[in-house]
């Protein structure tokens, strides 16, 4: 069931959009841009244009925040790994645990 939700959401969506579309068809109205200006642009359009304008803003402030993250955890490893292991370690085939049984990757940070 969980599957198809998603396609009833996309299809909830794509519903919406083509009655939004035929309910606005052929009313226009006019934007200025600052620069310029659009006499009689379609609601349509311009509502689109809002949509894909939001996503590219969107998607720069999600590069923004993602790079933050990587570098912060880039930095938790480096902090975190001991300094003779950096070379040596990366020759060695992986270990298959502890002496307590626990296995320890490369890269895991302890979180206690």
């Amino acid at each position: 069931m969980r599957r198809f939700s998603g396609w009833i959401a996309l299809g909830a969506v794509a519903v919406v959009g083509a009655g939004f579309a035929i309910g606005n068809a052929g009313r226009v109205v006019s934007i200025n841009l600052g620069l310029f200006s659009l006499d009689s642009a379609p609601v349509t359009f311009v509502a689109f244009g809002g949509m894909v304008v939001g996503m590219a803003v969107v998607l720069v402030a999600g590069i923004n925040s993602d790079l933050k993250v990587r570098r912060l955890l880039q930095e938790r490893r480096v902090e975190s790994a001991p300094p003779e292991a950096s070379d040596a370690r990366a020759d060695a085939a992986p270990d298959s645990g502890d002496a307590d049984g626990k296995s320890h990757e490369q890269g895991d940070i302890p979180l206690e």
